[in-house]
């Protein structure tokens, strides 16, 4: 069974941004293998974090010269500036129970298999801001809370596109696509509609 890096949403209004890229990790340093940059087939650099459960993954099984594709959490403050959570590796044949078919390594293949593409991201929340003079919007997302003593985990996302201010406070569902720093709008879908004003 192909597992796919970027599930179905199990909920109608379930809150989400995660995505694919391909590239190859470079650690600041030896001894801090956390942080560092992903540098995807272009040389672009993007800042990035591994996250706990990927840091093991990456310490067993990656070798740092190699193009592998990182399942990955975006953050930004504004259009320029892209962030990554490392949140997992999508190798279907090492680190996951995939039969080994050699008719089947080439992992584009794969991903188009399960409607998916290198640097595609799904992004689900509500649409906070419109700016149409710059064509940025806003999306704010509150991933569901695992422990009630966790502090409040909302952030927001600035992606370039346009969307009617109409659609403000709306729930929506986009896919994005990332060019260099920046996430793009492809296509969306108004989910529901009427989010009340104060949550």
């Amino acid at each position: 069974m192909l597992k796919n890096p970027i599930p179905k949403v199990t909920n109608q209004l379930q809150h989400r941004a995660i995505g694919i890229i391909k590239g190859k990790f470079t650690p600041i340093s030896n001894e801090q293998l956390n942080r560092g940059f992903l540098i995807d087939n272009e040389d672009e650099k993007i800042e990035t974090v591994v996250l706990g459960k990927a840091l093991s993954l990456l310490k067993k099984h990656i070798d740092l010269k190699k193009s592998y594709y990182w399942i990955v959490y975006p953050k930004n403050k504004n259009t320029q500036n892209l962030h990554l959570q490392v949140a997992g590796i999508w190798d279907p044949y090492q680190l996951n129970d995939f039969p080994n078919d050699s008719s089947k390594t080439n992992f584009s293949k794969l991903l188009e298999e399960l409607d998916l593409k290198d640097n595609y991201f799904s992004v689900r929340g509500e649409l906070v801001f419109v700016n149409t003079h710059n064509k940025e919007i806003v999306i704010k997302i509150c991933p569901a809370m695992k422990s009630k003593n966790l502090k409040n985990k909302n952030f927001k996302l600035v992606i370039k596109g346009e969307l009617s201010l109409e659609l403000l406070h709306r729930f929506v569902s986009l896919d994005i696509n990332r060019e260099g720093n920046s996430l793009q709008l492809i296509k969306y879908e108004v989910i529901e509609k009427n989010l009340s004003k104060n949550n």
